[in-house]
This record gives C-alpha cells, sequence and structure tokens, in this order.
C-alpha cells in the first residue's frame, strides 16, 4: 500500500497576481481558496513573505484567511526572522493565537524572502544580520512567548503557536533537530538539496517538550489536470515567470499563452526544463506516481502543495485532483 494514503495534504499560496490582474484580486482568490482547500480536506494553509515581486501579493494575509475559514490550520510559509524584531512577531502571532487558539503555525526563515536592497529598506537602520545571528534571533523569539525576562510579549506569552523551521539546505535542518522542533523543507525551488538536508534534520533530531521524533513536510509544486499535455500547459506561466525572475526581470503571471509563445533562448529554455523539472505535473496518475516517489524517497510526514496557475478555476481544480489522490 502506497504511504501516499497515509500523509497529511497542505496547501502554501503565493497570492500570484495574473497577468492582466491586480493584487487586490490576488489576495481574495488566496482567501476564496483557503475556503476551498479547508472543505477538500487540507491540513494547513500557509501564505509566504515576499517583497517588491510584482507578481507575488502574498503579505499579511494570515490573519483574513483565519477568519473566512473554521477549521483548518493557517500559518507562515514563513516568517523571515531577519527582516523582524522578534518581540513584533511574538505579538503578532500571539494575538492570532489568541483569536484562533490551535489554529495558527509559525514558520519561521532566515533568508530575506527578496534582493538585497529590498531587505536593508525592510530592516531601516538595523544592520544585516549574518547566518550566526539567526540562532541567537530565534532564541530570543521563543522567549518572547514565555513569561521570563524583563520585556513581556503582551500578548505573545502564554500564546505560543506551534514553531516550525523553514529550509532550504542545511543549515536550518541541523538547527531544528537540533532544537526538536518540526522541518518544513522548500523542495519546489531547492530539489537538489532535499535528500541530504531531510537526513541531516533526522540525525541531529533531539526529542523536545513540543516534538519526540523528527517530522517533515515538503514544500512541493504541483499542477494538475485531467491530462499530461494539459498540465504542462497550465505549468508554462510559472515557468516563464521563474526565468524572468532569474534573468532580474520578476513579471506577474503571464497566461499560458503568453507563456507559450515567449522568445525562449537557449539559456531561457535550459532555465524553463529546471523549473518544470522540480514541478510535479500531469494528469492524477503521473502525479501519483510522482508524488509517491517523493515520499518514499524522503519518508516525508506531511506534503505541502503550491499550485502556480493563471486561472484560479485550474487553481482550484488542481488541488481537488490532488486531494482525491489521497481520498483514492
Amino acid at each position: 500500500m502506497s504511504r501516499l494514503s497515509e500523509i497529511a495534504l497542505s496547501v502554501l499560496d503565493l497570492s500570484p497576481i495574473p497577468s492582466g490582474a491586480d493584487a487586490g484580486t490576488a489576495l481574495r482568490g488566496t482567501v476564496e481558496l483557503a475556503r476551498h482547500a479547508e472543505n477538500l480536506g487540507y491540513r494547513r494553509f500557509w501564505v509566504a513573505e515576499h517583497h517588491n515581486m510584482p507578481g507575488i501579493a502574498s503579505s499579511v494575509l494570515m490573519s483574513h484567511v483565519a477568519t473566512a475559514t473554521r477549521t483548518i490550520r493557517v500559518g507562515s510559509g514563513g516568517i523571515m526572522l531577519p527582516n523582524h524584531a522578534p518581540l513584533s512577531v511574538a505579538e503578532q502571532f500571539g494575538t492570532l493565537e489568541a483569536f484562533h487558539p490551535g489554529r495558527i503555525d509559525l514558520g519561521i526563515g532566515r533568508a530575506p524572502g527578496t534582493d538585497q536592497r529590498t531587505a536593508l529598506a525592510l530592516r531601516g537602520s538595523r544592520q544585516a544580520l549574518g547566518a550566526d545571528d539567526f540562532p541567537r534571533q530565534l532564541s530570543e523569539l521563543l522567549r518572547f512567548f514565555t513569561d521570563e525576562g524583563p520585556v513581556r510579549a503582551v500578548p505573545g506569552a502564554g500564546y505560543r503557536p506551534p514553531v516550525w523551521l523553514l529550509g532550504s539546505s542545511g543549515f536550518s535542518a541541523r538547527l531544528a533537530g537540533s532544537l526538536g522542533l518540526p522541518f518544513a523543507f522548500a523542495h519546489h525551488f531547492s530539489a537538489r538539496n532535499t535528500l541530504p538536508a531531510v537526513e541531516l534534520y533526522r540525525e541531529s533530531f533531539q526529542p523536545s517538550e513540543v516534538l519526540a521524533e523528527p517530522y517533515v513536510m515538503l514544500g512541493t509544486a504541483v499542477v494538475c489536470a485531467e491530462t499530461d499535455e494539459r498540465a504542462r500547459w497550465l505549468a508554462g506561466p510559472s515557468g516563464l515567470q521563474f526565468v524572468q525572475l532569474r534573468r532580474g526581470n520578476p513579471i506577474p503571471l503571464p497566461t499560458p499563452e503568453e507563456a507559450a509563445e515567449h522568445p525562449y533562448s537557449d539559456v531561457d529554455r535550459h532555465l524553463l526544463e529546471e523549473r518544470l523539472g522540480t514541478t510535479i505535473h500531469g494528469s492524477p496518475s503521473t502525479v501519483r506516481k510522482g508524488l509517491e516517489t517523493l515520499v518514499e524517497d524522503t519518508g516525508a510526514e506531511e506534503l505541502m502543495i503550491t499550485t502556480m496557475v493563471h486561472g484560479e478555476a485550474d487553481r482550484r481544480r488542481s488541488y481537488e485532483l490532488v486531494a482525491g489522490l489521497v481520498r483514492d
């Protein structure tokens, strides 16, 4: 029996801004998608932190999503801690946990989630933080969820949601393991590092008050449609968006027609195939095989699906088809 039927499925949404639409449309689409994911039985719905990207509207959405839903867990995938004061994060997530007890996840990352210039604008007068500063920041954040210390996070102390570490390399894998925290790995943009990072996390794991055994969730790009050809067509726009991002020209999510008609150079074509190669796309049977292989290779306990397609109906349909793979 396939392990795919035994694991949890969740959603990571970036609020993609489609070509011809605006950020408001994208944000409303995210809220509607969260309701849809809840009805389909997905366990979590996380939103990401990105800045200065014209094709992604994902921002301060968690409160809206949690209010618009009833049971699905809502979280950050993630809060990029170097961009924020730990006290402020503790206060914000303490507030969310107080309003929606037992439904909030705090996913923490150490990348800026943007380019260097924008990161400096986010941090204001604070100096740039190196990798060595992240464990200190994380420790400070966790302390604010307790009653210890002269400065208290109100709310925050007494309202700590589950904390996850996010990563795309071995640094966060080792740190998550040593702290006994659940680990969410960004397989969708760092596939080559997935197996080494997951192994390092499990090797480093120390049981904690919050987790007795390692727990791995993989962020996975998926596009599912009725046929392989249709899925490839729908995946084209995210491929072109990736190509333009790598060229330093971020764009809104194009239509499938725009993606198909784009004059790709040989270098562009290589980048496109690189992107599509890390996206599990195809008919339900093709996607099932891809997800089963990923789960068997990694032993992941949970998959967090992210689907970047131009049309809202196609995006919802993809999540419907993937949810059906677990129910079948």
